[in-house]
């Protein structure tokens, strides 16, 4: 067991675990941080998604003792801000919300985008969505919920 100390959501974390257990593992079964999904659980479909140190990450593919002394945002985490809340305001008003299994993988990657380009143009976006898969909504849906969230959040990113 390896002890692993990082911030979560804002809140200084000690975990005990084997270093090779999946981030995703601790986060959902641990921690209860439920927004972070397992899809694939090879990398390849963005539902796991979250930041560590503001880049965005796969958590099931990431051991959680590559976070030790990181700072790790989850959807709950995220929701408690003034970003977060535009964001999820924006994708719910432009209808990129439909079943809500991408969802929180999909604001997770609009939010990494946004706090590293603050105007993104749409080619940004599409760029920024891709490593996300979405088999209900649509691309385009969401790609409007990212572009109204950088227009209304003006000043916030």
């Amino acid at each position: 067991m390896n002890q692993i100390h990082c911030r979560i959501n804002g809140s200084p974390v000690a975990i005990s675990s084997p270093g090779t257990r999946r981030l995703l593992d601790v986060l959902r079964d641990d921690l209860g941080l439920t927004s972070v999904k397992e899809g694939c659980g090879e990398g390849e479909c963005g539902a796991c998604s979250v930041l560590l140190d503001g880049k965005l990450v796969n958590s099931c593919i990431l051991p959680v003792l590559a976070v030790s002394g990181g700072d790790i945002l989850t959807l709950e985490g995220l929701r408690e801000t003034e970003r977060g809340r535009c964001i999820i305001d924006a994708f719910a008003e432009t209808g990129a919300v439909q079943c809500g299994f991408c969802t929180p993988g999909m604001v997770m990657a609009a939010a990494a985008l946004l706090f590293e380009h603050s105007d993104p143009t749409e080619q940004e976006i599409r760029i920024g969505l891709s490593g996300n898969l979405c088999r209900c909504t649509g691309y385009d849906m969401i790609v409007s919920g990212v572009a109204l969230a950088a227009e209304r959040g003006r000043g916030l990113w």
